[in-house]
């Protein structure tokens, strides 16, 4: 299969492309570099519009990953730039590929379960509606920016994920300095779910939607275990051989993040794989110990097996 994908570099995107070569796909990058395209790069602007059609032509499937980061402190300007690094580049994709004959048989887009909002204890899952606030906003956004595929025809899945657990960077990589020293714990009450999933996880998702011809539209990419903020600080704790009596008071947090606090940090989301559960996707890593056990070894590549 031949695969373009975008946000080569990132924290999914730099595992994503080894793991699709190891299985013999043909990857092609897609580049902001302005060198131009290649047999095995795709040069595009998504800030200005440009994007060759011609350079698309001959794909199987896209995979768009891009996207500025939501885990900086929230300016007006930095809003208007999570908002559009999303949905202009998704917008430009989709607008590009329904215009292509034939056009590729598949296009996954990211997405995040942050399109629910803050819910509590409530259970959700792909039929569950969009919440309210920033983040909810900007996904409801980013999915429907891929409507002119979808209604051209191209089998379009928006993959909501959860929070990726690696070594290598997001969410993990920044807590670890403190849960290495002992001096990791709970945020605020510590009552606020997370809906998590580890990076090999996420790889496996992604390259089932590839092949699952019956799959379309969100699929939540968490695992199916999420866990309360204290009960993922315990584990960690004890993943770690170290004490978690530490904690984060929710006020600290606002000072120092500001919105990004209550819309991230504090916030609760409680989401469960329902799709890839119905179609009986196999999970390696269930549960959140297994999980932390396999993001935190080292010299394994992502995809390899155990």
């Amino acid at each position: 299969m031949r695969v373009a994908v975008s946000g080569t570099t990132g924290l999914i995107g730099s595992a994503l492309v080894p793991a699709l070569r190891r299985r013999g796909h043909h990857v092609v990058r897609m580049v902001r570099d302005g060198s131009g395209s290649t047999p095995d790069a795709i040069a595009w602007d998504p800030a200005r519009g440009i994007l060759d059609a011609g350079s698309l032509t001959g794909l199987d499937a896209v995979i768009h990953l891009g996207g500025v980061p939501v885990d900086a402190r929230w300016t007006p300007d930095y809003k208007r730039s999570i908002m559009s690094s999303r949905v202009d580049s998704t917008a430009l994709l989709a607008r590009t590929l329904a215009r292509l004959r034939p056009a590729p048989t598949v296009f996954v887009v990211a997405s995040a379960v942050g399109i629910y909002g803050d819910r509590g204890n409530e259970i959700l899952d792909e039929r569950s509606a969009p919440g309210t606030g920033f983040l909810a906003d900007v996904g409801r956004a980013w999915e429907a920016a891929a409507s002119p595929a979808r209604d051209a025809g191209v089998r379009t899945v928006h993959a909501r994920f959860g929070i990726v657990l690696s070594r290598a960077g997001g969410a993990l990589a920044k807590m670890l300095p403190a849960f290495e020293l002992g001096a990791g714990g709970k945020i605020g009450r510590g009552t606020q779910w997370m809906s998590w999933i580890v990076r090999d996880e996420v790889i496996r998702v992604i390259e089932y939607t590839l092949d699952a011809t019956s799959v379309s539209g969100p699929v939540n990419v968490t695992a199916p275990a999420p866990v309360t903020n204290a009960e993922f600080a315990k584990t960690l704790g004890h993943v770690l051989h170290r004490p978690t009596l530490a904690m984060i008071p929710a006020f600290a947090l606002r000072l120092a993040y500001g919105e990004l606090a209550d819309a991230a940090l504090l916030a609760s989301q409680r989401v469960v794989p329902h799709v890839l559960e119905q179609l009986g996707f196999d999970f390696r890593y269930p549960t959140l110990e297994i999980a932390l056990r396999r993001a935190l070894e080292k010299h394994k590549e992502v995809g390899e097996p155990e």
